[in-house]
């Protein structure tokens, strides 16, 4: 028998980087983009996952538009928070495993040095918040789940800095890019492989999952330009030179202490993880 997986947030670019996986390594998968299943819709969450009965659950649906969310906070937490505990209570109904993608942006960024998945969380805008509220609902609701913080993500699939970077240096010889943020770059394939990795086992927990490393805006333009053989210009700048209505964490490096602890295997670095993006996409 073929374990099932339901994926919520299908369509995204997480989600159908996971459906891609899942199918390729023999789950039969239940792929739910926000058309077929609205996750802030309880009873129909519960219909859906009392149907299928996976033995997964994947919930990778959110609001992820950072600054829209500092101006709709209402439908931030509906969607992150509520949305979360109404997938979490029906997937601990059929007794799945649940694994819940979550976000560097619990963490403030104040310090310098890196997050592990004990250090105190402290969200700044509403996105961060709304996804912290999703934590506690697993918390709360479900008894055999994984939490994993990722932070910037990007793949194939979807909107992300690297593709709108590669689409902006076809179309300029100069880009002005923040210096002052510094994080981890997540390619989808590496943190699918990784969540696969999870799930096959019962060590469950709070995880933090990124390419190994880390770097500010600015590196990771110049390393793009540079594996895309593309001559641009790239000129550091500060935050304060491009507001955005939603505050971002200006250090926000995760380390995986979880990930050495448990034994699961280490992810390689963000610029193998780029190299190997870049060439697959071009």
């Amino acid at each position: 028998m073929n374990q099932k997986v339901l994926i919520t947030g299908a369509n995204g670019q997480l989600g159908k980087e996971l459906v891609e996986l899942f199918t390729e390594k023999g789950f039969e998968v239940y792929g739910f983009g926000r058309d077929k299943m609205d996750i802030t819709n309880q009873v129909q969450v519960q219909e859906i996952i009392g149907a299928v009965k996976p033995d997964i659950v994947i919930h990778s649906a959110a609001h992820t538009k950072v600054d829209l969310a500092e101006s709709e906070p209402d439908q931030a937490f509906l969607i992150n928070a509520y949305g979360t505990r109404n997938v979490a209570v029906a997937a601990e109904a059929v007794g799945a495993k649940f694994v819940y993608v979550s976000t560097d942006y619990v963490f403030d960024g104040t310090t310098n040095k890196p997050y592990n998945e004990f250090s105190p969380t402290s969200p700044l805008g509403v996105y961060g918040k709304s996804k912290l509220a999703g934590e506690q609902f697993v918390r709360d609701f479900h008894s055999k789940f994984f939490i994993v913080r990722t932070s910037w993500v990007y793949g194939k699939y979807g909107v992300n800095f690297v593709k709108t970077m590669l689409k902006l240096g076809e179309e300029r010889k100069e880009l002005s890019v923040v210096s002052d943020q510094i994080g981890c770059p997540t390619y989808t394939l590496d943190l699918a492989n990784a969540i696969l990795e999870l799930i096959n086992s019962e060590k469950y927990g709070i995880y933090h999952i990124s390419n190994s490393g880390s770097c500010s805006w600015y590196e990771l333009a110049k390393e793009i330009f540079k594996e895309a053989k593309m001559e641009i210009k790239v000129i550091p700048c500060t935050t304060a030179e491009f507001p955005r209505p939603a505050a971002r964490p200006a250090y926000s490096v995760l380390e995986h202490m979880s990930i050495e602890l448990n034994q699961f295997s280490s992810i390689r670095s963000w610029r193998e993880g780029l190299s190997a993006f870049i060439k697959s996409y071009i």
